[in-house]
């Protein structure tokens, strides 16, 4: 084969390959892969702490 004819060729198979295959995706942030809810529903009375209450019931 000469130049020209192996050139038309690789043109040739470039082509059918990009319309095979096309582009590649779009990269994906890490923003996106992470997704955050919570656990469980939140309870206000477990999350209440008072000091107070604590020094009235366990130190006098």
């Amino acid at each position: 084969m000469d130049e020209a004819t192996s050139q038309q060729g690789s043109e040739a198979e470039g082509a059918a390959r990009r319309a095979r295959f096309g582009t590649l995706p779009e990269p994906v942030r890490v923003e996106d892969m992470v997704e955050e809810r919570a656990a469980s529903v939140p309870e206000p009375a477990r999350t209440a702490y008072n000091q107070d209450e604590w020094l009235v019931r366990y130190c006098l």
